[in-house]
């Protein structure tokens, strides 16, 4: 475990020290918060309680989801394309010589990566946000507690699901259209483009019920005080479930991908 936290410390630093590029995405996180709250306002002008949310809710939704874009990296990016393309150019043969766990390596550089971007990326949109619009805070700091363990729980769940799209450059030399499929997917169906409880009838609930909620509705959710007691260990068991689920098929799908690699021009 040593081996894995320090893996993990590495990786908070690497995306450290892209200071000016986390400075443009603090930038245009914030800018792309005011366009979506504006349109937000005057959608909620409109519907009131669209959702069952009233307009500081739905405010509070909307820079949620700047603070988590980069975070849970919800447009994917992150350490999929590197591993997309080590897999693509053979690279992938010396991680496998490791004396160390392939999807555990992963995971551990990318809850670093989260780490800092939730840091780096995800407080100050946050903040210009609240300066600006009236947001719904927690008043209780266990409710910022068990939101920190949502997003780490959302962490995993979205890490499972770039891992899958990352795997399949073993059979495909160029994975740009699942990667863009997957994408769009994910900002669909996480929530990202409006909450899930907007969506109506069927589709809502099986919006709800798919992966993707678990990487920004629930943690939302959480944040929101929508659910308290049973309704929170359901939250919690809900993202726990997809992300065992999703670690094992991709334990799966690795299995069946390294039991004969072929590393191209040898």
């Amino acid at each position: 475990m040593r081996l894995y936290a320090a893996v993990a410390v590495t990786g908070f630093r690497r995306y450290a020290t892209y200071r000016v590029a986390t400075a443009a995405g603090v930038f245009t996180n914030t800018v792309f918060g005011f366009i979506v709250a504006y349109t937000y306002t005057a959608l909620w002008d409109q519907r009131p309680h669209l959702g069952g949310y009233d307009l500081s809710q739905a405010l509070t939704f909307v820079w949620l989801g700047q603070a988590l874009l980069a975070t849970v990296a919800l447009m994917g990016g992150g350490f999929q394309d590197e591993l997309q393309e080590r897999i693509r150019s053979g690279d992938i043969a010396v991680d496998l010589y490791r004396p160390v766990d392939l999807q555990l390596w992963w995971l551990a550089g990318d809850l670093g990566r989260a780490a800092f971007q939730l840091l780096g990326r995800g407080i100050l949109p946050m903040v210009f946000g609240s300066l600006f619009f009236e947001l719904t805070l927690p008043g209780s700091a266990l409710t910022w507690a068990w939101f920190l363990l949502s997003v780490a729980l959302a962490v995993c769940v979205g890490f499972a699901m770039h891992y899958l799209v990352a795997l399949t450059a073993f059979w495909l030399l160029d994975i740009t259209g699942i990667s863009m499929m997957s994408g769009l997917l994910c900002l669909f169906f996480s929530g990202m483009i409006l909450p899930l409880n907007v969506f109506p009838g069927q589709l809502g609930e099986a919006a709800r019920a798919l992966p993707w909620a678990a990487m920004l509705q629930v943690p939302a959710d959480v944040f929101l005080e929508e659910h308290r007691g049973a309704g929170l260990v359901r939250a919690f068991a809900f993202q726990a479930g997809w992300a065992v689920v999703l670690f094992a098929a991709g334990r799966a799908l690795q299995s069946v991908a390294t039991r004969k690699v072929v590393v191209q021009g040898g």
